[in-house]
């Protein structure tokens, strides 16, 4: 989720890709750059942090050119720092390239350029990209090596390049990752997403995968990586700049509900996920530490905490240590009993939860190991934790937590499989199993994604009603938590969400006709227990709505909505189970009105306690 903004034309460069960048800022805003060409070499400026550090950089030391690439970054590989800071050069500072994406084997391919002679700089992915540019510019223009290049790498990219070689272009290319040309009378521009570019141009064309373009200061040419030509149509945008922002939807959290195919499969992507087993570099405890842990806390807060419930479950069941899972604003406050050989596990999406970072120092002060998981590099909580597992989420805009929350899951489950690989646990047949499942994920998603009709018309039908009661079992009782907490965050819905077998032990009394109940009711080993607690309802008159396994068509006779979900084995159903959720509190609270990004009386990170 970072930023790419080039031009090439008739007008100075500088302050169009610092306009650009400016619109990008919500992709990214841990550090910034920007490239022009120069005589003999590149013209760089970088700074760490904010946009408005580059602003005052270039003041100090400004460019001039009338061509260049500009990026605003959110950190996945490295920490944030100027030398991390795209865009990024060769050894000979001759080539510069900002990059969106992953580069999958870029320790290979880094080694490998290493024992050649090359000099890096940084500690992120992208670098090897400049390298292998360089090396292949023998006898090549740009856009030749960046082919030749491009053909070495496994992973995603949008990225620009510029050469001071070959100054007359920009290259582009895009593989999962967005990348959008635009057209003016005054020049060409390049950019990760409409924003950039919006105010300048209204006339784009939207790059495909496997696709590459050249900007010259009279022309634009596609063609695909093999080099034939491509035919691109243009499209006049008349979205209006708050909008274009979003990509296209109205709402960020919507946008990112539809992020989330591709940021579940980032974040298993980012570790080092084997056929049967998963290494998680990042975790930093050695392995008699892992073998000598008694006791797991799970302290979090919100969606993190029912990230964490899910994660019980999982941890308990493949590697057998008793697992607790604690609000972090009671954690600290209770006077645990935590020893050296106690493993703490902080969830934040920020890294920057007061209530978390406080039990964090707790459990240090009596002697345990903290490990994270996080979606910001370089927050507090990562820094004060002992080891992190960081999820690929990107930037969340939304308030309700959406994609971060799927992250989070596919953590834990990377975690539990990590674990259980170390303390012997889990077997390979076991864990080849879940891996194999794990990576139909995102696709799985996608699926869901694509059908949501029936979600669609139950919130037309059900969104003036005051309550709503969500129920699970097992796994997936955290979920029931999480869909009546979006639908409440965002509507401003009564909802509640209870363990199934709990209805009868209170909110029982609250079901008639009036009261929709959402249940999740996957292939499960409680899913008869499941059916029982649904019949219940429907004999007090109550609406159901259910999450079932597609197939399983018998369900109809005792609900009356399905919300169908791919096949998946349990313990990975809680990755898809809440997307429906997920878009039903969305679609009821825009029915109603609410402001969906921006709910009433929350904050995005919770600062103080």
């Amino acid at each position: 989720m970072c930023g790419i903004v080039g031009y090439i034309g008739e007008e100075s460069a500088p302050p169009i890709l610092l306009d650009g960048l400016r619109k990008l800022e919500y992709r990214g805003y841990d550090s910034a750059g920007m490239a022009v060409p120069g005589g003999k070499e590149i013209n760089l400026r970088r700074v760490e942090g904010k946009l408005s550090n580059l602003e005052l950089l270039l003041k100090k030391q400004p460019l001039e050119s009338n061509m260049g690439i500009g990026h605003t970054r959110w950190a996945t590989h490295g920490r944030p720092s100027e030398a991390n800071a795209h865009p990024h050069l060769c050894c000979q500072n001759k080539i510069a390239v900002v990059h969106n994406g992953i580069i999958e084997n870029y320790m290979e391919l880094k080694e490998e350029l290493i024992a050649r002679g090359h000099k890096f700089r940084s500690e992120t992915d992208t670098e090897v990209l400049a390298h292998l540019i360089e090396e292949l510019m023998d006898g090549n223009n740009l856009e030749q090596a960046v082919r030749l290049a491009l053909k070495k790498v496994e992973g995603s990219y949008a990225l620009g390049a510029i050469s001071v070689d070959d100054p007359s272009k920009i290259v582009g290319a895009r593989l999962r990752s967005p990348l959008v040309v635009g057209f003016s009378n005054k020049g060409f521009y390049l950019a990760s997403d409409i924003p950039a570019i919006l105010s300048r141009t209204k006339k784009v064309s939207f790059m495909d995968d496997h696709q590459m373009v050249v900007l010259k200061r009279d022309r634009v040419s596609f063609t695909t990586l093999d080099g034939e030509p491509v035919e691109k149509a243009t499209i006049i945008i008349e979205w209006d700049a708050l909008m274009a922002e979003k990509g296209g939807y109205k709402h960020f959290m919507l946008k990112e509900i539809y992020e989330q195919p591709r940021v579940i499969e980032e974040t298993f992507q980012r570790v080092k996920l084997k056929e049967d087993s998963v290494d998680l570099p990042d975790v930093q405890l050695t392995d008699k530490e892992l073998a000598g842990l008694e006791r797991i806390f799970i302290i979090a807060c919100g969606t993190s905490w029912h990230a964490g419930l899910v994660g019980k479950f999982l941890i308990e069941k493949y590697v057998r240590i008793p697992v607790e899972v604690d609000i972090a604003s009671e954690f600290r406050y209770r006077d645990p009993i935590i020893k050296p050989n106690h493993l703490v596990m902080a969830i934040s999406q920020s890294g920057e939860t007061a209530d978390t970072i406080a039990a964090i120092a707790e459990s240090k002060e009596k002697g345990a190991k903290v490990l994270s998981i996080c979606n910001v590099l370089g927050s507090t909580i990562s820094r004060e934790s002992d080891g992190v597992i960081y999820t690929q989420a990107g930037p969340e805009i939304g308030v309700a937590s959406t994609k971060a929350f799927t992250t989070q899951l596919t953590a834990m489950v990377l975690f539990t499989l990590y674990l259980g690989g170390k303390r012997g646990t889990i077997s390979s047949e076991e864990a080849r199993g879940i891996i194999t499942d794990l990576r139909k994920l995102p696709e799985q998603a996608r699926e869901l994604l694509n059908n949501d009709e029936e979600i669609r018309r139950c919130a037309a039908e059900y969104y003036q009603r005051q309550d709503f009661l969500y129920l699970g079992r097992g796994i997936n009782y955290p979920i029931a938590l999480e869909g009546a907490l979006k639908l409440k965050e965002i509507s401003y819905i009564h909802a509640e969400g209870y363990p199934a077998g709990e209805m009868k032990h209170g909110p029982i009394a609250l079901i008639d006709e009036k009261m929709p109940v959402v249940v999740v009711a996957t292939a499960s080993g409680v899913y008869d227990k499941v059916l029982s607690n649904i019949e219940e309802v429907k004999a007090r008159n109550g609406t159901v709505l259910v999450c079932a396994t597609e197939g399983n068509d018998q369900i109809k006779k005792r609900s009356d909505h399905q919300f169908y979900i791919p096949e998946t084995r349990e313990d990975l159903s809680p990755i898809l189970n809440v997307i429906p959720f997920q878009l039903l509190a969305y679609h009821i609270a825009v029915l109603r009105g609410c402001d969906v990004d921006q709910p009433r009386n929350l904050a995005k990170s919770v600062t103080v306690e």
